[in-house]
């Protein structure tokens, strides 16, 4: 099946939503509110990047980027999430697709780096690893990762942006 990845565009909000509510209703880790972050980020202009897969005109993924604040003072840093494939749809290489897109475009920005709360063993084949000196206070450790996209490097406690405190 051929997959799209495109800039979201106005009139996709209902499509990322209902697939975003989808992609987590089962997650063990989620809240079930990754859909209200996304609208949250969106209301505050805080969508860096926002990117859907879509298969015969169909939204089946979607992945948001945001900024984030690093204790040091590092800059152009974004948070990748949430990241929402239709379980349809998924171990198909949409979320590799989006994944790919959006780092690409963040090399475009400038971005300094990139962080995300997720599984090692699927956002490692993307270069992201655990790196003990940047930390997300209150989560384990083993699964917040980084990817340094320039020379720079970073250290101290992430925070990301106050939408993701409005999901719930």
């Amino acid at each position: 099946m051929t997959t799209t990845v495109r800039l979201e565009r106005a009139g996709d909000e209902d499509a990322i939503a209902a697939v975003t509510r989808e992609a987590f209703r089962f997650h063990p880790h989620g809240d079930h509110t990754e859909h209200r972050i996304i609208d949250a980020l969106r209301r505050a202009d805080a969508l860096a990047i926002s990117l859907v897969a879509e298969q015969h005109g169909v939204v089946v993924g979607h992945v948001a980027f945001s900024p984030v604040a690093i204790a040091d003072g590092s800059s152009d840093w974004y948070g990748l999430g949430p990241l929402s494939v239709h379980p349809a749809c998924q171990r198909q290489g949409v979320g590799q697709a989006l994944v790919r897109e959006g780092l690409a475009r963040l090399h475009t920005l400038g971005a300094g780096g990139c962080v995300l709360l997720g599984e090692p063993s699927f956002y490692g084949r993307f270069g992201f690893a655990n790196d003990p000196g940047l930390v997300l206070d209150g989560l384990t450790q083993e699964f917040f990762l980084a990817l340094p996209l320039g020379s720079a490097v970073a250290r101290g406690e992430v925070t990301y942006h106050a939408a993701f405190n409005a999901g719930g």
